[in-house]
C-alpha cells in the first residue's frame, strides 16, 4: 500500500472554511431581531385584596435604561380574566404621574380588559404611577394570583408584567372578660367634698352623726371607687329606705323642709315653723363628680349644692368610658351628707336610716 502525501496550503484551509461556514449559515438561515426592553419595579398594589369586592389599583412602573415615553405613546394596561368593570372606566378614574408629576391623560379607551391611553411623557429612570378609583373595578371571585400585563408603543416597545393576590380575608377573634369593681370606703373629719369639710369620720358602712345639737350643720362624707373595662362606662346612685326615723315615729324630713329638692341648690337651715313638722329637721348630699356638677349639681365657685336624699335611686357618680378606679371624676369621686335640726326636731336616740348604693356598668 502506497500513502500519497497531500499538501494543502494556508489559502486554500481558508477558503475551505468560509465556504463551511456559508453552507451551514445557509441551511438554518440567518436572523437579525430587535429586542424590547423590560419595564422594571413593577408593581400593582390594591386597595382591597378580597374576593369579589371593589378594589382601587396602584399600578408603578419604571422606565428602563435606553428608553423614554412619549406623549405620543400609548400606555396600555391589561387586566386579566375575572376583574368586572374595566370597560365602565372614564379618564377620570385614573391619577397618573410621571416622576410625581401630575399627567393630564388623553387618548383614552377602556374596552374589554384592556385599558389605553396617551400624553404621559418620561425618561430612563422615573417612575410612572397609574391610581385606578376603588369604585369601578371589582375583583375576581377565584382565590389565586392574577397576571397583569403592560405595554408602552414607545421606539422599543417595553413590555412589563406583574401579579396580584386575591385572598379571603381573615378573621382575627378575642375575648376580653369584663371586670367591674365598685368599693365604698369611709372618709376622715375635715375632708372636703364639693367644697363641704366634713364634721366627722365614716366607715364603709356607717355614717355615725351622733348628738345633733339644734341650729349646727353636720356633715360626712364616703369615698366611691369604680374599676372597670366597661366600654360605655357606669353609673353610681344611692337610694335612702326611708327618712331618718325614730322608733316613736319622728322623723327628719327631706331637704328643704320637707319638699325634698331634686334642682341642687345652696344648703339652707330648717325653718322651724312650730306647725310644720317638716321644717323642724331635713338632711341632703353633693357630690364632688364633677360630670355631676357640671350637670346635675350645677357646682359654682366653692361648691355648696344639696338636693335631699330620696327613696328613688339618685345619681352620685358617673363616667362615660373605662375606669382605673383612683382618678377623679374617671374612677374616684366622693359624696357628702348633710343634717341640721331646729329646736323643735322631736327627740330620739335612734334615728336611722339605711343607703343602699347601686353601681352599674354599660357594656
Amino acid at each position: 500500500m502506497f500513502v500519497i502525501p497531500t499538501n494543502v496550503g494556508f489559502t486554500h484551509r481558508v477558503v475551505a472554511m468560509l465556504v463551511a461556514c456559508a453552507l451551514v449559515l445557509w441551511s438554518i438561515g440567518v436572523y437579525s431581531t430587535a429586542q424590547a426592553a423590560n419595564l422594571t419595579f413593577i408593581s400593582n398594589t390594591l386597595t382591597d385584596s378580597g374576593p369579589s369586592v371593589l378594589s382601587g389599583h396602584d399600578i408603578r412602573f419604571t422606565i428602563p435604561a435606553g428608553s423614554s415615553l412619549g406623549s405620543g405613546n400609548t400606555v396600555t394596561v391589561t387586566f386579566p380574566t375575572g376583574f368586572t368593570g374595566v370597560s365602565t372606566l372614564v379618564s377620570g378614574d385614573l391619577t397618573v404621574t410621571a416622576n410625581a408629576v401630575p399627567a393630564t391623560i388623553g387618548g383614552f379607551t377602556a374596552v374589554g380588559q384592556v385599558v389605553t391611553f396617551n400624553n404621559v411623557v418620561a425618561t430612563a429612570g422615573q417612575v410612572v404611577r397609574i391610581v385606578i378609583a376603588n369604585t369601578k373595578v371589582t375583583n375576581p371571585a377565584l382565590i389565586q394570583s392574577h397576571e397583569f400585563q403592560l405595554a408602552l408603543s414607545n421606539a422599543t416597545a417595553d413590555t412589563g408584567r406583574t401579579r396580584v393576590a386575591i385572598v379571603n380575608y381573615v378573621e382575627v377573634t378575642a375575648i376580653v372578660n369584663t371586670t367591674f369593681n365598685f368599693v365604698v370606703s369611709g372618709l376622715a373629719t375635715s375632708t372636703v367634698v364639693n367644697g363641704e369639710s366634713t364634721t366627722g369620720s365614716t366607715t364603709a358602712t356607717t355614717i355615725p352623726f351622733g348628738v345633733l345639737a339644734a341650729n349646727t350643720p353636720y356633715s360626712m362624707g364616703q369615698q366611691l371607687n369604680v374599676t372597670t373595662n366597661a366600654r360605655n362606662g357606669f353609673v353610681v346612685t344611692v337610694q335612702q329606705d326611708s327618712n331618718l326615723q325614730s322608733s316613736t315615729g319622728a322623723d327628719i324630713d327631706g331637704f328643704s323642709n320637707g319638699t325634698y329638692v331634686n334642682t341642687p341648690t345652696a344648703w339652707s337651715a330648717p325653718t322651724n315653723s312650730l306647725l310644720l313638722e317638716n321644717t323642724w329637721g331635713h338632711w341632703g348630699l353633693t357630690s364632688n363628680d364633677s360630670t355631676l356638677n357640671a350637670n346635675e349639681f350645677n357646682v359654682g365657685a366653692g361648691g355648696d349644692r344639696w338636693v335631699a336624699a330620696s327613696t328613688t335611686p339618685r345619681a352620685v357618680f358617673t363616667h362615660n368610658g373605662p375606669a382605673d378606679g383612683t382618678t377623679q371624676d374617671y374612677g374616684l369621686a366622693r359624696v357628702a351628707y348633710k343634717v341640721q335640726i331646729s329646736p323643735l326636731q322631736e327627740a330620739g336616740d335612734d334615728y336611722n336610716t339605711t343607703l343602699m348604693y347601686i353601681a352599674t356598668p354599660t357594656f
